[in-house]
């Protein structure tokens, strides 16, 4: 009869821990993204005022979920780092158990000389019992090979500080462009909505010249073919700058529902002018960017890792130091206290060495040529930015010029409308093309700005200030980018930036 009940509670037993794969159904989904939604925005200031530049970085820097991850990253990497202090320490093991059984344990002997039973049957345990010990144990090896893994631990600590200075650089280089294109949307887009209404009408205008035939109907069609692509031009303008304001918005980690206006500053400011020799930045830029110098850590996480390997063909040696007790009434010491050492030897990890050197010897060599590859990578990205920042500011100020004698233009243009010695088809094509240099001026003020900034993070300095961690007030944080940008502007030297940061 057993085999047969055996072989069915086996079979329940499998039964029952088969696992069947359940996906989450849509209420569960629903929660989800609707809790979601209630926390992408939670506990962020309100706008109460117009946002001027520092205060979109600052918004960038406290609010914006991808640099939050990396801070996040970075803040795990340290818990870890802290976390493999423990294991550096000997183990204190506390253990306990119960047995019990439904007869003694009772046992006789048997003499190996004359084959004959020397003893009637006996017992020298209880059937139910009690044990508890506590042991205090250190491997030498267990301890060294902590001490390397925590030093590795600790390097990909600062790995993730390098990728949150990465992300941040990114952040705030997106923050700037998209600003100032915003600015320029804030500056543009009612006019060009007026000189789209302004065309449409004369368009229709035009159109019911051309059916009374009031003109010439090649004159009335040559018209209207300006005037659409008049229209068109206003219309890709419209499109690129509609969505500028939506990507500072998701920047600054804020709805498309959320209204906020910016602070529209004047046109008048000067070209920057170049304050570094491209030679000093490359030199800078070597030490300071953050893939050069994730790449240094790793190099000597992999030193530490051949370390490792090192001490794993080493035999390991423990001691250890216990208090026992047992509840066992038949033993003459109830407790007691028990100490030794013990060695061992996995013989195999010698012959395994040679073969793991020469695979951390390999990953060696690929970070190393990673480097030589990234070390031309952002030499050439600095003298990009060095050309770059001074083509953009000779387009400036070409662009600037221009503005200038587009505006003396439609001063011209306009006395001749009020005086008939211009035509409307004239006027509208001198407004387009006054709002097009105007849109070019804007433009171009933002690409030098971009640029400026795209200086420092080519040489791997910190848009950000070192004091600012995102625990701040948003107006501290703009405050101090503020103080950290008007130093630079005013810095002559390279050296000079870095010294301070």
């Amino acid at each position: 009869m057993r085999s047969p009940i055996l072989s069915a509670l086996l079979v329940l037993s499998l039964g029952g821990c088969t696992v069947i794969p359940q996906p989450l159904d849509n209420d569960e989904l629903s929660k989800q993204a609707q809790d979601r939604l209630s926390r992408v925005t939670m506990d962020q200031e309100p706008i109460a005022k117009p946002i001027n530049l520092y205060d979109a970085m600052a918004r960038a820097l406290k609010y914006n979920l991808d640099y939050k991850v990396e801070l996040m990253e970075e803040a795990l990497r340290m818990k870890e780092v802290d976390l493999s202090h423990f294991d550096l320490l000997p183990q204190l093991v506390a253990t306990g158990g119960y047995t019990g059984r439904d007869k003694y344990a009772g046992a006789s002997s048997r003499s190996l000389l004359t084959n004959t039973e020397s003893l009637e049957p006996s017992t020298s345990s209880e059937r139910d019992g009690i044990n508890a010990d506590l042991s205090l144990s250190w491997d030498v090896l267990d301890f060294g090979l902590s001490y390397v893994r925590s030093k590795q631990k600790a390097d990909q600590a600062l790995i993730a500080l390098e990728n949150r200075r990465n992300v941040a650089n990114r952040i705030i280089e997106d923050v700037r462009t998209a600003f100032w294109r915003a600015v320029s949307a804030e500056r543009m887009l009612t006019k060009l909505n007026g000189l789209e209404q302004n065309v449409e009408d004369n368009l229709a205008g035009s159109r019911e010249l051309e059916k009374r035939r009031a003109t010439a109907p090649l004159k009335a069609l040559t018209y209207q073919r300006e005037l659409i692509g008049i229209k068109r031009e206003i219309q890709r303008l419209q499109r690129e700058l509609m969505i500028a304001k939506r990507q500072l918005a998701a920047l600054m980690n804020l709805t498309p529902n959320d209204k906020f206006s910016l602070v529209i500053p004047d046109r008048s400011s000067p070209v920057l002018k170049q304050p570094y020799k491209v030679d000093d930045m490359v030199t800078f830029a070597l030490v300071n960017r953050s893939e050069l110098r994730e790449v240094s850590y790793r190099l000597r996480i992999n030193e530490n890792e051949l370390d490792a390997a090192l001490l794993s063909v080493f035999p390991s040696f423990r001691m250890f130091l216990g208090a026992n007790y047992n509840s066992n009434d038949f033993l003459f010491n109830d407790n007691w206290v028990n100490w030794g050492a013990q060695a061992s030897w996995n013989v195999m990890n010698v012959f395994r060495y040679p073969t793991h050197k020469k695979a951390i010897k390999a990953q060696d060599d690929l970070l190393d040529t990673r480097a030589l590859a990234l070390t031309m990578a952002v030499m050439t990205q600095v003298h990009v930015a060095h050309a770059r920042y001074n083509h953009l500011s000779k387009t400036f100020a070409t662009v600037q010029e221009e503005n200038s004698i587009q505006v003396r233009i439609m001063e011209q243009i306009r006395s001749g409308f009020k005086a008939d010695t211009v035509s409307q088809q004239t006027l509208i094509r001198e407004e387009m093309k006054s709002l097009i240099t105007e849109v070019k001026y804007d433009i171009a003020f933002a690409d030098m700005q971009n640029a400026y900034a795209n200086l420092f993070a080519a040489v791997g300095i910190d848009d950000f200030g070192p004091d600012i961690t995102g625990a701040e007030s948003l107006t501290q944080i703009s405050s101090s980018l503020e103080n950290l940008w008007a130093s630079r502007t005013n810095q002559s030297r390279l050296s000079e930036v870095i010294s301070k940061e």
